[in-house]
């Protein structure tokens, strides 16, 4: 009869392993995250012999960067600008989101895409084969050369991974999953993160390109500990509004390209389709001129993108003025409008003030800053800004606007969709402005007051 396997306690914030258990996770303070995790016996073998000498070579660093990561295209622009290129070889990923969002329908359209190149096994622990091909029919890739199989036991995927060769392995998803070696249920904690180790260190050993797909909780966040998003190479989330046909992917960690990249998709009846224009998406523009809206350019990843802000700035009936925030930080808006009030000389302190951001955006950057200080004056006047104007900079606690990145990249995505006038500061001016683009340079809030009076 073997040893029954020793049990640690697993912290689902941190990934942090403790002998026993306690309210109080040790190493990152969260209450009531440590949960139960029986270790194989084999594990516990390792761990009592000690360190052993490594069995490797080691590397200099300019002999192991001689040549490019190996990349495979997804058959989906806009899948790949989240990717950093498309998937690279011997990587691992983890596509967060939530029920329904579209994650098993955007990866099943990719691996069909994929099969025809290289071989491809679609593993699905929810879905018979026959849902699957099902649904790849509905989509329009049901001839694709895409092996399927529905399994939930980890070293049996991975065998049929081996077995046919696969170079792209994706596994919906990793909350079904489970180890033999594990005494546990497939969701668990410890199912969790030993499944996926065994999916990771599978990639890097054959160099199979492994996606897995991870449900998330109420709060937004991928089931499971924490360790499983240290331990990928990429994160994704998917991202929507309630309701609308658009979805948004965004790279929240990611070794081969850059964090925070998004792609854009729509969804309709035959699937997700990309959008090759985001812009026009999120710009509504009115029939006549409205006050209190405006449109700025932020930069996601490395794409600058038009969105439109909007405000409501209304007396208060109440002792207390609102201040809500749809798509900005709350606390960055009450800094905007002190700032207004002291150098700007506009007092809204009597005044609810309502600022949204168009489609469903979240703006985490600076640079709309000017834009949300300026649709809150024009809602505040009942004064429309011109419909061909466009608005960036960050301001500062003395009155100040402060330069962007990338400021010449935006002009020109500006330029792109028909604006004629941009207000930015002097620093983003350029030596010469965007055929068809007046910029004009601003360095303090008065003068951008001055530049829409």
């Amino acid at each position: 009869m073997s040893a029954r396997p020793k049990t640690v306690y697993l912290c689902s914030a941190c990934g942090n392993e403790a002998a026993k258990w306690q309210g109080q996770c040790p190493a990152c303070g969260d209450w009531n995250t440590l949960s139960a995790l029986a270790l194989p016996a084999e594990r516990r073998a390792r761990a009592s012999r000690g360190p052993r000498a490594p069995a490797a070579t080691p590397e200099t660093l300019g002999g192991a960067a001689t040549e490019d990561a190996e990349r495979l295209p997804t058959g989906s622009a806009e899948f790949d600008r989240v990717l950093g290129g498309g998937l690279v070889a011997g990587s691992a990923t983890l596509l967060g989101g939530d029920p329904g969002i579209g994650k098993s329908t955007l990866l099943l359209q990719s691996a069909a895409a994929l099969a025809t190149k290289v071989p491809v096994l679609y593993a699905t622990g929810e879905e018979s084969v026959r849902q699957v091909g099902l649904r790849a029919r509905r989509l329009g890739v049901g001839t694709a050369p895409l092996a399927l199989l529905a399994e939930t036991d980890v070293e049996a995927i991975i065998a049929a991974s081996v077995a046919a060769g696969a170079r792209v392995l994706v596994v919906d998803s990793i909350q079904t999953m489970a180890s033999a070696e594990v005494e546990a249920s497939p969701g668990s904690v410890s199912q969790l993160r030993e499944s996926a180790a065994r999916f990771i260190s599978h990639a890097k050993r054959s160099g199979t390109a492994v996606v897995l797909i991870g449900h998330v909780t109420k709060e937004g966040v991928i089931a499971g500990p924490r360790v499983l998003e240290h331990l990928v190479d990429t994160v994704l989330y998917f991202e929507s509004d309630a309701g609308s046909r658009f979805r948004i992917v965004r790279a929240i960690k990611n070794r081969f390209g850059a964090a925070n990249e998004i792609g854009v998709f729509a969804m309709d009846e035959h699937g997700l389709k990309e959008v090759k224009n985001p812009s026009a998406i999120f710009l509504s523009r009115h029939e006549t001129p409205v006050p209190g809206s405006l449109v700025t350019v932020t930069r996601e990843g490395t794409r600058p993108m038009l969105i439109e802000v909007q405000a409501l700035v209304d007396e208060s009936r109440a002792q207390l003025p609102r201040r809500v925030a749809v798509g900005v930080d709350a606390n960055r808006l009450a800094l905007l409008l002190a700032v207004l009030n002291r150098h700007g000389g506009i007092a809204l302190a009597a005044h609810d003030v309502y600022l949204n951001v168009v489609g469903g955006v979240r703006v985490e950057e600076t640079a709309a800053d000017l834009a949300l200080v300026l649709t809150a004056v024009s809602s505040h006047s009942g004064r429309a800004l011109p419909q061909d104007l466009v608005v960036f900079g960050e301001l500062g606690l003395a009155g100040e606007i402060r330069p962007v990145p990338f400021g010449e990249e935006r002009l020109r995505e500006a330029a792109k969709h028909g604006f004629h006038r941009a207000i930015v500061p002097r620093a983003n001016v350029p030596r010469k402005a965007p055929d068809g683009l007046t910029v004009v340079g601003v360095s303090r809030l008065d003068e951008a007051l001055a530049a829409i009076a």
